[in-house]
């Protein structure tokens, strides 16, 4: 059984800053990679920004370079997204993606979290 947990969204007002948190627990053996896409309402889900373990390098969407960053605090399996000079357009639920491996050699599977809501008023 692997659990992935966001928290950390809420409501504030362009300008503001937030920081989600995302933790992976459970049956796992590595994990390698974590991330963070977003959903706004009638839009499709998009890439937000990742951690790439194995290679200890990050991405971001062209959208939101330059304001979030994500970090991680690999004992505990935990990735974090800062959030500064949100706009409205970075409303949306948030989602957490962990792709990892329960087992030595097997294979290598997507799980999400449930979301966290964002809201960035004007």
């Amino acid at each position: 059984q692997v659990q992935v947990v966001e928290s950390g969204g809420g409501l504030v007002q362009a300008g503001g800053s937030l920081r989600l948190s995302c933790a992976a627990s459970g049956s796992i053996f590595s994990i390698s990679a974590m991330g963070w896409y977003r959903q706004a309402p009638g839009k499709q889900r998009e890439f937000v920004a990742v951690f790439d373990i194995s290679g200890d390098m990050t991405n971001y969407a062209d959208s939101v370079k330059g304001r979030f960053t994500i970090s991680r605090d690999g004992a505990k399996n935990t990735v974090f997204l800062q959030m500064n000079s949100l706009k409205p357009e970075d409303t949306a639920v948030y989602y957490c993606n962990a792709r990892l491996r329960r087992h030595y050699g097997g294979a290598w599977y997507d799980y999400w979290g449930q979301g966290t809501q964002v809201t960035v008023g004007s």
